[in-house]
């Protein structure tokens, strides 16, 4: 299957049941943030999981290995990123297990249909307009840029998209929790479930990851925090647990 490898692309491991995904890191490569919200996630046994702006298919694939899920689909706009996905579901023979969709977020409710999935997923892009430095490439700057969809455009196809009583998973950034909250709480996907992710002990977090119930009663459960590094360049026990190593 690595013959079907593109030029400047590369295989990766992903410590997970021997399974393989392929990237281009000319174009973008998958990150922590990634891999922390597939272990917040939960997917249950029968359950049907979407992953919005799924990339190269990083959620979809780690998921089904660390879960029951019954199935798991991707939603790409970009069809480049869309192709790599599909080319590792075949890698690891996941064709029956995961479906890679190349579509826009912003119409995931007429793609799918409205209360079609009982989890949705999504590390979104992070940052608004000039915030942080844009990259020059295209495909990154989508990936960290609100450029082709906004928080907005997230939440309403996610509770669209979600059943009643669905769950709703998220990386996203700690500044502007305010702002999350609110248009979560707007489109009927009540908060439930907040962790806090540092870099170090001591330093401010960084991500934050949070779970959402489609038409849920108000109840916050802060959990606690997520550390990364015990010391310089070395892996606290739970980020070692979480990555599989």
């Amino acid at each position: 299957m690595t013959s079907n490898l593109h030029p400047q692309e590369r295989v990766d491991e992903l410590q997970r049941n021997g399974y393989q995904i392929i990237q281009n890191p000319q174009k973008f490569c998958f990150g922590m943030d990634a891999v922390l919200l597939s272990g917040f996630a939960k997917v249950k046994s029968k359950e049907r999981m979407l992953d919005l702006g799924t990339g190269t298919g990083i959620i979809p694939i780690l998921l089904e290995a660390k879960t029951q899920g019954q199935h798991f689909t991707g939603l790409e706009i970009q069809e480049e990123s869309a192709d790599m996905a599909r080319r590792s579901v075949q890698l690891n023979h996941l064709e029956e297990k995961i479906e890679i969709v190349t579509g826009d977020i912003k119409e995931a409710s007429v793609i799918f249909g409205r209360s079609h999935f009982e989890v949705v997923t999504v590390n979104p892009p992070y940052m608004i307009g000039d915030h942080g430095l844009k990259n020059p490439e295209l495909p990154k700057a989508i990936a960290r840029h609100e450029i082709l969809c906004s928080l907005e455009d997230v939440l309403r196809e996610a509770s669209a998209v979600l059943k009643p009583g669905g769950r709703f998973y998220m990386v996203h950034r700690p500044f502007r929790l305010a702002e999350i909250f609110t248009r979560m709480v707007h489109y009927k996907l009540e908060p439930k479930r907040m962790r806090l992710v540092y870099p170090y002990a001591d330093k401010e977090p960084n991500m934050v990851l949070i779970e959402g119930l489609q038409g849920g009663r108000p109840r916050l459960t802060v959990e606690k925090p997520l550390i990364i590094f015990k010391e310089p360049d070395i892996y606290t026990d739970e980020i070692i647990e979480v990555y599989g190593y």
